[in-house]
């Protein structure tokens, strides 16, 4: 079986939620970023190990957070090493806004994934995108070269649009049989 973690860092709680519905789908373990930026060593370690990568982020200002970032940029000692060479790697984001420059953090992410040499899994989903659309469809956001989720502002982590869960936990699925097949 396949070993794949889920990195990621949230600030109000909904990227994790997120996360832990891609890391049910992959059947994944997770590897929180701190509110520091931080990683633990295990965290390392598991990343080391595993041979699919799913990075995970909040939009912020259309980017990723800077506790994604600062993890990102201390992952140089694993590229120096190639480490991560053709490990399998996806990526996710959740913003407030529907759109809110989300592509530029799925971009960031894809980026960081080919610095490091691996290989990147899309969303795989076409969109949900006539008249009678609504959130809970599939791909409701359109989105191709990762998972996109949005939440309100104003919204708890239970407020949820149920939708971008179970696109979560899809898209979890969709990289942990894409992981099973590079490993053959």
């Amino acid at each position: 079986m396949s070993k794949i973690v889920v990195v990621f860092h949230s600030g109000y709680g909904h990227t994790k939620k997120i996360a832990e519905a891609v890391a049910q789908g992959a059947d994944a373990s997770l590897a929180a970023i701190d509110a520091e930026g931080n990683l633990s060593e295990a965290d390392w370690a598991s990343l080391a190990a595993a041979d699919g990568i799913i990075f995970g982020t909040p939009t912020y200002m259309g980017g990723p957070s800077w506790q994604f970032k600062k993890f990102a940029d201390a992952s140089s000692k694993v590229w120096f090493g190639q480490g991560w060479k053709d490990k399998m790697t996806a990526g996710f984001t959740n913003s407030a806004s529907l759109n809110g420059d989300k592509f530029n953090t799925v971009q960031y992410l894809f980026t960081l994934s080919q610095q490091h040499g691996a290989v990147w899994v899309g969303a795989g989903v076409l969109p949900s995108n006539s008249k009678a659309a609504t959130r809970d469809l599939p791909n409701s956001l359109g989105y191709s070269t990762g998972l996109l989720t949005s939440t309100p502002s104003d919204a708890s982590v239970d407020e949820m649009v149920p939708g971008d869960l179970v696109n979560a936990h899809a898209f979890g699925q969709r990289v942990a049989a894409a992981v099973a097949r590079w490993a053959k």
